[in-house]
């Protein structure tokens, strides 16, 4: 695929339009779609719940039950919170426990944007899962409905559920077959922006209140200060020992066989050139671990080639196929191109050691004032950063920028990591 790609009509890039990209945004759609449709149902029980517990204050009943409302109410937000926390930014709830009772909710800020959310994901939320878990299994029903509708015979509406006309013959079957295309297409078409839709509310109602929020932000941006002054230093160790172990032994080689060189002229004049010969060799050897230590600083590859070129070339010398579209107007601060090049590098390398993917895909994109960097595979998935995988490295790299890591790598694949880097000017 080309380094640049033009924007499509639809408004996005035609990378993301590539099939296999496109076929796992139809799956991630459905099951973001059936997850919020489980939190959704939870939300419509906790409504259900909530209305008895109004009825039964009338009676005399709400000082024994009001307590478990709240309590209800601050699971089932959890639980959303940790469902869309996996599938993009993290979203973090209140410190404090829930309040005592729904009066005490209601007023409190964090407890009632949960009661906001839970009456709208558990109509609204409910609804859009609903149609789009109907629209999949409808089709699935309907494209494959000409094998079997025979079976149906015997009944009074030989048809599937959606469909409004009896099928007597083959040519009615073909058509509930045709009309299972469309609704698979509405999905297609659809799908995304349901699931995007569903998941709005929680994540506008369920994130931190703006106080809580910036505190948040100050803590990570400690967080990150530490995290690249500790990059920093290890990166220092790396080069100080790069230069330790071998550049400066192989000078100090140099310098002892020049030594014994010009004592061997004296001497012997003859064995005196075999010593220069080795002398020569160790110091170019030294340069080639000189100029290895300076391109794990900055690659030179990226000044040459640019940041295309340079990822181009890691896709090549990969251990397997990998496919990179690169669409990045202008340059990024070298910094910035040097962090993207790190992680692809080390991201390519994880792939082959540990995944057994057959294809990888690396996007980047420019959008504003932000790098998007995707990398994806077809492999075993069950990546975890903390076993070591390389993932650790790679988010101090992308944190010391101030940038974002998302990992998503679910047992049987497939593995997605989604970086997020500010290159604004």
């Amino acid at each position: 695929m080309p380094a640049n790609q033009p924007e499509t009509a639809a408004g996005g890039r035609s990378g993301q339009w590539h099939p296999r990209v496109r076929v796992r945004a139809l799956f991630d759609a459905l099951e973001h779609l059936v997850g919020g449709l489980g939190t959704a149902l939870l939300a419509f029980a906790a409504l259900a719940w909530l209305a008895f517990v109004a009825l039964g204050s009338l009676v005399g009943l709400g000082r024994l039950l009001a307590p478990s409302a709240p309590r209800m109410v601050r699971g089932i937000a959890e639980r959303e919170r940790a469902r869309l926390s996996r599938w993009g930014p993290e979203i973090i709830g209140p410190a404090t426990p829930p309040p005592a009772d729904i009066r005490a909710t209601l007023a409190d800020s964090d407890g009632g944007r949960e009661m906001r959310w839970l009456f709208v994901h558990g109509t609204l939320g409910l609804l859009l899962g609903l149609v789009g878990a109907t629209l999949v299994l409808d089709a699935v029903q309907d494209i494959t409905f000409p094998l079997w509708w025979r079976l149906l015979l015997p009944t009074d509406n030989a048809a599937p559920s959606l469909v409004f006309w009896t099928v007597r013959d083959d040519s009615a079957a073909a058509a509930v077959a045709v009309f299972g295309v469309v609704l698979a297409v509405l999905f297609v078409v659809f799908g995304p922006a349901l699931a995007r839709l569903q998941a709005w509310p929680g994540r506008r109602l369920l994130a931190p209140s703006g106080e809580v929020d910036l505190s948040l932000r100050v803590a990570q941006l400690s967080a990150t200060r530490a995290a690249a002054l500790d990059a920093h230093a290890t990166e220092l160790r790396r080069i100080e020992r790069s230069l330790h172990d071998g550049t400066q032994n192989r000078l100090v080689a140099v310098t002892v066989l020049l030594g014994a060189s010009r004592r061997a002229l004296a001497r012997d004049p003859s064995s005196a050139d075999e010593m220069l010969e080795r002398a020569q060799q160790a110091a170019e050897q030294a340069l080639a671990e000189l100029r290895t230590v300076v391109r794990g600083i900055l690659p030179p590859v990226l000044a040459d080639r640019g940041l295309a070129g340079a990822l181009a070339g890691l896709a090549a010398d990969s251990g397997v196929e990998c496919e990179v579209d690169v669409d990045v107007p202008g340059r990024c601060a070298a910094s910035v191109e040097a962090t993207t090049y790190f992680v692809v590098a080390e991201a390519l390398t994880n792939i082959a050691k540990h995944s057994r993917a057959h294809h990888a895909t690396v996007t980047v994109r420019r959008r504003g004032q932000e790098l998007s960097l995707r990398i994806e595979d077809d492999g075993i998935g069950g990546a975890d950063e903390h076993e070591g995988s390389g993932i650790t490295g790679i988010r101090r790299r992308v944190e010391a920028h101030d940038g974002r890591l998302a990992l998503t790598s679910p047992p049987g694949g497939p593995t997605t990591l989604q970086v997020e880097l500010p290159c604004g000017l």
